[in-house]
């Protein structure tokens, strides 16, 4: 049976790092999965920035899940080799802080023209790159997402398949509810090639993000199924619920954010990330 450990995007909870890692402890989460940290995304940190943060979690006692890399987030008509270089430092810093994973994804494709076009491209860009990193004992693991080749359950397996042991999944059922799949044979497809889930729910009917275990992602199930694997595994939460800058203003008035509050909007970044976090926590009460 798994070991369930908590990480987060804790970027949603705050801008600063001291945000950040105030909404980790309060919340009772272990881990961050860094992406955006005092306004500078992870993939531009240098040396000298992971190295500092490094210090700095290690003094709070917050381990590093992942990256929370957009690395394959470019066209995949764009030159790869700029891109392939940063992925270098990105790898590398992945080490300073301490982590075996970085969360990537694989290149978004043309509007109106078929994927297949592009597919030997695509896995000839991630080959590279998972070889590169495996050098450094560091896992690529690869994120569903509209709009990329891997963007449904389908394209992911041809992904996992043709890279064999060279990459890692996670799984995101908020990302895969937007592009139309059914969540649960989805994972059945996929499930022995994930390392980790992202704790993010979705509404069928718009794709809307809502609070874990109050959409269409199934996620108790999930977490049941993903419960059966082996050692430790990471469940990283990604809020992306919505913040309203006037919701606060509202609330003086008296009761007319209620109805905003029903659809799960929030005043502040704090309180929609302590909202997601309460709902997992409830959920693995379950």
């Amino acid at each position: 049976m798994a070991r369930f450990i908590l990480s987060a995007f804790a970027d949603e909870g705050g801008k600063t790092l001291d945000e950040q890692i105030s909404a980790l402890k309060s919340n009772n989460i272990t881990h961050i999965e860094p992406r955006g940290i005092n306004g500078v995304n992870i993939s531009d940190f240098t040396e000298d920035m992971a190295k500092a943060l490094r210090k700095t979690l290690d003094e709070n006692g917050i381990g590093v899940s992942a990256l929370g890399s957009p690395f394959g987030k470019i066209m995949i008509t764009d030159s790869f080799e700029p891109h392939f270089e940063k992925f270098k430092r990105g790898v590398e810093n992945a080490c300073i802080l301490g982590t075996e994973r970085i969360r990537m994804f694989s290149f978004y494709m043309v509007n109106g023209e078929p994927y297949s076009v592009y597919r030997d491209e695509v896995m000839e860009r991630l080959e590279k790159m998972c070889d590169y990193s495996l050098k450094s004992g560091v896992w690529c693991c690869h994120e569903n997402e509209k709009g990329i080749y891997g963007d449904t359950d389908v394209k992911c397996l041809d992904i996992f398949k043709s890279l064999g042991d060279k990459i890692k999944g996670v799984f995101d059922p908020a990302n895969f509810i937007q592009c139309g799949v059914d969540i649960l044979p989805a994972y059945e497809k996929l499930g022995k090639y994930i390392d980790y889930l992202h704790i993010k729910d979705a509404l069928s009917s718009d794709g809307s993000v809502v609070p874990a275990g109050k959409g269409d992602g199934h996620i108790s199930e999930l977490l049941r199924l993903f419960a059966e694997k082996d050692g430790d595994r990471f469940l990283t939460l990604e809020p992306h619920l919505k913040v309203f800058d006037g919701l606060a203003a509202l609330e003086q008035k008296g009761g007319a954010a209620d109805k905003l509050k029903n659809v799960f909007t929030y005043s502040t970044n704090a309180e929609a990330f302590a909202a997601a976090a309460s709902a997992l926590h409830g959920l693995l009460k379950q």
